[in-house]
């Protein structure tokens, strides 16, 4: 996590959402948060079945936005994508800062886990920057009771200066409490002052620089210190959109532009030159979200926390974690395969049961031999081999793979494998896409939407291809998909087009195979070019 020079996108993407209000004095509320936080709980028992989704204008990125109402008055909620950060490294983070920037929102509401508060108070900091009508949401306060983790939200209110609500949105408690704080925020004539990060020196000093420059041109509609901060990093992208918002280009604003060129050369003199004082301002942003963490948040000992660091430890180690973890899949893979035999079995029978009917049928209406070869040995046989054959491993495979999700057991996969993909020119995330392969390529093909870099998701969907999904496997020896002896169309082997023993002829696989090693290893994707600019790792 960490501040960039460049953007993800090329020219400034339209990220202007079409606000679904149904009155004109409708406020407009963006939800924020972590991923799996408990966001979109939160945002679906709010608004109920009152929602309208899509995608983002020039995303492929998803949004949802519900309504809801409160002592007459309407809030529109719009569920922004879960993010760590503000900082645009991906089109998810870019989407959340521009709505926040340009979106109109009249206040915010940031979700936290109150598992892990201090992790979530990087986000949090970040958004007050931003937006001072702020009401922060400690979530999934039953789960963290459970781990005997107590959150002081009075103390964690005072250090934030900023309206904070304790929820159990599973349970639907803290719920109300929530929208009139929301409501008292957004309605206060003078929004709340959030305690500010304190930067080093060199870089107070250039905020403090600018900002008589920025606030005459802004006129209220953006925070002067962060607009600053987002000047000195230069970011082609964000400049670009606030042209197009505000009607005003920084770059081609002499005085502000020679004073920003200035307060960098500052920075270069003292020794914070080029992203140097970015890492300082992400090093700032982690000590200040520490400190108020350390400070709200009690761990109370108790035998299951202890439990699970103890585990964690076991599955993250450079020892363990890698065994571990073939041991794990190896177990989810065989009984994939092993216990897929019995109803691929069954299916198999059922289906081509239904076969011999139908060929009956066809002879009884005396229906011209091409007719029968195309809809029943054709059509209908390669659908019964596709269902009979594929439908029983996926059913398996993807029901386990979700359990280890919902046991938090694949972020930790992608930890453990980071370095090796690292090395590998790749991102530790493809692990999970990878994993997801072994189902279906074309659900790991879909999952690669999680990797932030377009080249590092490029190349996950490129060497996606290469992972032997069920449909590839050899199908069980205990049942042939057609009966022995009963030929197909044209003296084709049983099977309608499928080969010996009900095994595919995977020809689009072997032509894929040709030709993505040239593609993948192309030196222009691994070796040639710029490298692309990386924040520094947060830390654990």
């Amino acid at each position: 996590m960490g501040l960039t020079s460049t953007s993800t996108g090329a020219g400034a993407a339209d990220t202007a959402l079409v606000l679904r209000r149904e009155r004109p004095d409708d406020r407009i509320v963006a939800l924020a948060g972590n991923p799996n936080v408990g966001k979109s709980t939160v945002f679906n028992a709010l608004t109920g079945l009152r929602q309208h989704t899509g995608n983002w204008p020039g995303k492929t990125v998803t949004s949802a936005q519900g309504r809801c109402e409160r002592g007459g008055r309407g809030y529109v909620l719009v569920d922004l994508p879960g993010t760590y950060s503000l900082m645009a490294h991906s089109a998810e983070e870019e989407v959340a800062r521009d709505f926040l920037c340009f979106g109109g929102a009249d206040g915010a509401v940031v979700v936290c886990d109150a598992t892990c508060l201090e992790r979530n108070l990087n986000l949090v900091l970040q958004t007050l920057e931003l937006q001072p009508r702020t009401v922060v949401c400690v979530n999934l306060l039953d789960e963290a009771e459970r781990k005997g983790v107590r959150v002081e939200l009075e103390a964690l209110s005072r250090r934030l200066g900023v309206p904070v609500v304790g929820a159990a949105a599973g349970r639907g408690e803290g719920l109300e409490a929530l929208m009139a704080a929301v409501e008292g925020v957004i309605s206060a004539p003078e929004p709340p002052t959030p305690v500010p990060v304190r930067y080093p020196p060199p870089v107070e000093f250039a905020v403090a620089s600018l900002r008589p420059l920025l606030e005459p041109r802004l006129r209220g509609r953006l925070p002067a210190r962060w607009t600053a901060l987002r000047l000195l990093e230069g970011d082609g992208a964000f400049l670009d959109r606030l042209s197009a918002a505000l009607e005003w280009d920084p770059r081609a604003d002499a005085a502000l532009w020679g004073a920003v060129e200035e307060a960098r050369a500052v920075l270069e003199r003292q020794g914070l030159g080029g992203g140097a004082w970015c890492e300082r301002v992400v090093s700032a942003l982690v000590e200040t979200a520490e400190a108020i963490g350390a400070a709200s948040v009690t761990q109370l000992r108790s035998a299951a926390g202890r439990r699970e660091q103890r585990l964690d430890r076991l599955l993250t180690s450079r020892a363990t974690g890698i065994p571990l973890m073939l041991l794990l899949l190896a177990g989810v893979l065989w009984l994939t395969i092993t216990g897929a035999n019995y109803p691929s079995q069954l299916l198999s029978d059922g289906l081509f049961w239904v076969q011999d009917r139908l060929s009956d049928l066809f002879a009884y209406l005396n229906a011209p031999a091409w007719l029968h070869g195309a809809l029943v040995l054709g059509v209908y046989r390669v659908l019964a081999w596709v269902v009979s054959v594929m439908l029983p491993p996926m059913a398996i495979f993807f029901p386990l793979f979700t359990l280890l999700e919902d046991f938090g057991y694949l972020p930790r996969v992608a930890f453990v494998l980071d370095h090796a993909f690292q090395r590998a020119k790749a991102c530790g995330k493809q692990a999970l896409t990878m994993c997801m392969g072994f189902g279906c390529n074309a659900a790991g093909v879909v999952g690669c939407r999680i990797i932030d870099s377009p080249r590092e998701r490029l190349i996950a969907i490129l060497t996606n291809n290469f992972v032997p999904c069920n449909g590839r496997f050899p199908p069980p020896e205990k049942g042939q998909i057609a009966p022995p002896g009963q030929q197909g169309l044209q003296g084709l082997p049983p099977g309608g087009g499928v080969g010996r023993d009900g095994q595919a002829d995977f020809n689009v696989s072997r032509v894929i195979a040709a030709h993505i090693p040239r593609l993948l290893f192309h030196k222009a994707m691994l070796l040639g070019g710029k490298k692309e600019r990386r924040g520094p790792r947060p830390r654990r």
